[in-house]
């Protein structure tokens, strides 16, 4: 009896906890129920250059799949946003498209309005396909808002190469990806040129900007630990990627190198295609015979979007010898920034796909974004909120990526004004811009809320800026 009863109170216990964990199975959802995709076949859509040639580009290749499943209003709302305000060109891979009302676990809305109010709320369309709605009409950009917001630019050591934080830097291959987050924190220089912003271009040629990475990287030795992105790795050729990755490899200071794509999980049958899973598995041969960490990051922001593709992709990656494969996400306003939608992408993560929720980042201040982004404050109840739950390893931090400044969790903060909405942030070390600086360690560094979070008096606060 007593056995009983406290079984019976454990079980009450867990029903009372704010978040219940539940493992969820969610398959891969069934492309067919889109109009425009009805005949592709199973072999068509596993094959990486059919994606390619399918990926979404406008209103009106959207209206090719979809139809009339969205009504007008829906089309016209996202031509008017890449007409006036997107800062990114759309570019939406099939099976990133498939991940919206993915129709599993629940009936598949009806065409017309039901559709339509299911897609606009969508999580993944939300950042993806972004609409002149989603804006907000009095504050759609924060004043201190730049295209650069992190100033990568100007910390480039040579082109491409951003030499922010002491033994770490970013090596931006290219400047394309296989999918267009509508919040890309380097809005300046990937993709398209927009009617809203004309993008910044790489003066070298490819093989010329790679020869001076690698050069510089030799005659730094400080420097152990290189990102290679761009844009995404998955947009360059296979060969081209694994040879800069071997020559990166002969380099005896560097100690940990991470390939960061987004077509993880936007593209996964590229991952799958079988002369990059061999490629993978050489040089990731290669890194641990020298002793070096080899990662892949990738970039999903909500659990619709762990696919069962998405998880084959991978455990492919860690088959062929990568060390690990890490999640960095975005807190988004409408897509992730509450704890449940938190809690669920981390287990999803982890449960069906073996990949470790690492980081989530505050949107960063770039033109349009604040729809998406939250407060300093927000962001920290999310932290505590989700503490806990997860094992410690794959329990993600939650950092605001301060400029000039770079990661921090977002506790850090030396100083907050909340009617405002300003923090203040400090630093152990110098960028490469700032070595004759005195002030780099001891200056305050801000970050700014999103307006709108902001209680009345900050508001107004702002709103007098704005009229001066």
């Amino acid at each position: 009896m007593r056995a009983a009863a406290r079984s019976d109170g454990r079980r009450a216990a867990a029903d009372r906890q704010p978040y219940r964990y539940r493992q969820i199975e969610r398959p891969e959802p069934d492309w067919r129920r889109f109009p425009g995709w009805h005949d592709v076949t199973p072999e068509q859509w596993r094959s990486a250059q059919w994606q390619r040639a399918h990926c979404v580009k406008s209103a009106s290749q959207l209206r090719g799949v979809m139809g009339d499943l969205l009504d007008d209003d829906f089309y016209a709302d996202l031509a008017r946003d890449q007409a006036e305000r997107a800062t990114m060109s759309m570019l939406v891979p099939p099976h990133m498209l498939n991940t919206m009302v993915p129709g599993a676990g629940a009936p598949m809305p009806a065409g017309g309005p039901a559709f339509t109010a299911a897609f606009y709320a969508d999580p993944v369309r939300r950042y993806m396909i972004p609409v002149l709605s989603d804006r907000l009409a009095d504050w759609p950009s924060h004043p201190l808002a730049s295209r650069d917001s992190l100033h990568e630019h100007e910390m480039w050591a040579v082109e491409g190469l951003t030499h922010r934080y002491p033994t770490k830097v970013l090596a931006e291959l290219l400047s394309t990806c296989p999918q267009y987050c509508g919040h890309c924190t380097r809005m300046d220089l990937v993709g398209n040129s927009t009617p809203a912003v004309v993008k910044l271009k790489f003066g070298l040629k490819p093989v010329d900007r790679v020869e001076q990475m690698l050069d510089y990287l030799r005659r730094s030795p400080e420097v152990r630990d290189v990102v290679v992105s761009g844009g995404d790795v998955a947009n360059l050729p296979w060969r081209t990627l694994e040879s800069f990755l071997t020559r990166l490899l002969e380099i005896d200071t560097v100690r940990d190198v991470r390939l960061a794509t987004k077509a993880l999980m936007g593209l996964p049958q590229h991952w799958l295609q079988p002369d990059v899973v061999e490629g993978v598995g050489r040089v990731a041969a290669v890194a641990r015979a020298r002793g070096v960490s080899l990662a892949v990051h990738t970039h999903v922001n909500h659990a619709q979007s762990v696919t069962p593709l998405v998880a084959e992709a991978a455990r492919a990656l860690l088959d062929a010898g990568v060390r690990d494969v890490r999640n960095q996400g975005v807190l988004l306003r409408g897509v992730n920034a509450t704890p449940a939608d938190l809690l669920d992408l981390c287990f999803a993560l982890q449960d069906q796909a073996m990949i470790t929720p690492y980081y989530f980042y505050m949107c960063d201040m770039i033109p349009g974004s604040e729809h998406w982004r939250v407060s300093l404050a927000h962001a920290q109840e999310l932290q505590h909120a989700i503490m806990g739950y997860l094992p410690g390893f794959a329990t993600p931090r939650i950092v605001c990526d301060v400029p000039f400044v770079g990661k921090r969790w977002v506790h850090q903060a030396a100083e907050y004004d909340r009617v405002r909405g300003v923090s203040g942030w400090t630093k152990s070390y110098r960028t490469s811009i700032e070595a004759d600086d005195p002030d780099a360690l001891t200056r305050t560094y801000h970050y700014y809320d999103p307006i709108d979070t902001l209680p009345a008096e900050g508001q107004r606060w702002w709103q007098t800026r704005r009229s001066t």
